[in-house]
């Protein structure tokens, strides 16, 4: 294996997503080679991945890279890089709140820092947005613990609950909470909350689009006309957001919202954004929930104003996840509980970086 490059990797399940870790030390400086890295080592520019260890799904085709904090109040860094399957793409733009799951435990049984008694508090920088997550690790004993009794729709069985708390998420990307200038404006005569708070999203009524809202990932997968036309608006949003062409990129994601059905606050159908994701993303929880209590949005228009503290309750395809909203110091704190677990450690094997695939 002489001509194949060897990098130290643990492969984690971050709440409802999962990919390879990395320490930062472990990759090349320079974007560009460590991009040609992440795209070999995970197969992309195949619908299986089947060149790599990607798994084929948006969710199982995410990278995280964690080294020592570069700012002060943080403990590490956490670079996540979303790699397109069927692109040769990485894009480091957005955050990702499930693979946040696993950065604390990565960190702490990687020796970036100690435990510290039964519970280890890992301040988290996301350097993709800039902003500092708060996350409580299960440390029992000195050491990080995956068995538990807490579960998360999505994934099956039970595991250690993992508190997320995100510091002031609003404008995560862009710096603003509504980059447009508005809570609600009109893309091709839709109705459309346009909001970045923990992940740019565009907020669309089901309805608007002719659908219910209730439907399956894979049924809303299948409606061409309706993928059609959340690329339209989804374009057209991150011009207004500021974000310039988001041709190549995976943010703005669109949201489908409808009432709840099933005892929940609200329901959505979150895409990622081609392909709608089988439950709900952490990031885009945050989002969601934070609309809800924001006047003018078409989620308060649809479900009525809601005011912090509170628990929301929201419905995706694989059930509920729930998002606990308060104030500190003036600013909003948003609090989600995940799970994570330890798949494998070892070599993960790479082809060497060309002159050629630098231009490609």
């Amino acid at each position: 294996m002489n001509d194949l490059i060897s990098i130290p990797c643990v492969l984690m399940r971050g709440g409802t997503s999962k990919g390879p870790f990395f320490l930062a030390s472990d990759l090349p400086r320079a974007t560009d080679e460590r991009d040609q890295i992440l795209l070999s080592i995970m197969g992309s520019g195949h619908p299986l991945q089947i060149d790599g260890i990607g798994g084929g799904n948006p969710v199982s085709s995410k990278v995280a890279i964690i080294g020592p904090s570069t700012i002060p109040g943080a403990d590490v860094d956490y670079l996540f890089a979303q790699v397109r399957i069927d692109q040769q793409i990485v894009d480091t733009a957005p955050n990702c709140g499930n693979m946040l799951a696993a950065v604390g435990p990565f960190a702490i049984e990687a020796g970036l820092m100690k435990a510290q008694g039964a519970t280890t508090l890992v301040r988290i920088h996301n350097v993709n947005t800039g902003k500092l997550i708060e996350v409580e690790v299960p440390t029992p004993d000195g050491q990080v613990s995956y068995l538990g009794d807490a579960s998360i729709d999505g994934v099956p069985g039970k595991a250690a609950p993992i508190a997320l708390t995100f510091m002031d998420a609003g404008g995560a990307r862009t710096g603003s909470l509504f980059p447009s200038g508005h809570p609600m404006e009109l893309i091709d005569d839709i109705a459309v909350t346009c909001i970045d708070c923990a992940m740019p999203m565009i907020l669309i009524d089901a309805e608007a689009l002719g659908v219910s809202g209730y439907e399956s990932a894979a049924d809303l997968n299948g409606n061409a006309s309706l993928m059609a036309k959340l690329e339209v608006v989804r374009l057209e949003a991150g011009t207004r957001m500021g974000m310039g062409d988001v041709t190549n990129q995976v943010t703005p994601k669109p949201v489908l919202i409808s009432k709840a059905k099933n005892g929940g606050d609200v329901n959505v159908r979150y895409f990622m954004p081609h392909e709608c994701h089988p439950s709900l993303a952490t990031t885009g929880a945050v989002g969601i929930a934070t609309a809800c209590i924001t006047e003018g949005t078409i989620a308060a228009r649809l479900i009525g104003i809601r005011r912090p503290p509170l628990a929301l309750s929201i419905e995706h395809p694989s059930g509920h996840l729930d998002v606990k909203l308060h104030y500190r110091d003036g600013k909003l704190i948003a609090g989600i509980l995940r799970t994570a677990r330890r798949l494998f450690e070892g070599q993960v094997f790479a082809k060497p970086v060309t002159k050629l695939d630098r231009a490609a």
